[in-house]
């Protein structure tokens, strides 16, 4: 039983990414976002590697990920009684 509990937590914490990992992981997502909407932005008049140049990029990267995820259906739970209700929408 102990080595059991033991194995697992040791793969547990081997599946846990490092500080590293996870900055080279946003680089890779902010090089993508920059690939897709970068040359959409310089169309719109911003220039490259400027401030609003790269506001345009989260935008429009936020605006598809709002378009993508609201499409997505939902389900809400109330729990609680008259006049106490909790509800959370999934």
């Amino acid at each position: 039983m102990r080595t059991a509990l033991l194995l697992a937590l040791a793969a547990l914490l081997a599946s846990c990414a490092t500080p590293a990992e996870r900055a080279a992981q946003v680089e890779r997502e902010v090089e993508q976002m920059i690939t897709v909407y970068g040359p959409a932005c310089e169309r719109l008049g911003y220039k490259q590697e400027t401030d609003p140049w790269r506001d345009c990029i989260l935008r429009l990267n936020a605006q598809e990920r709002y378009e993508r995820y609201s499409r997505m259906p939902t389900s809400t739970t109330c729990i609680g009684h008259r006049g106490f209700f909790h509800c959370s929408t999934f």
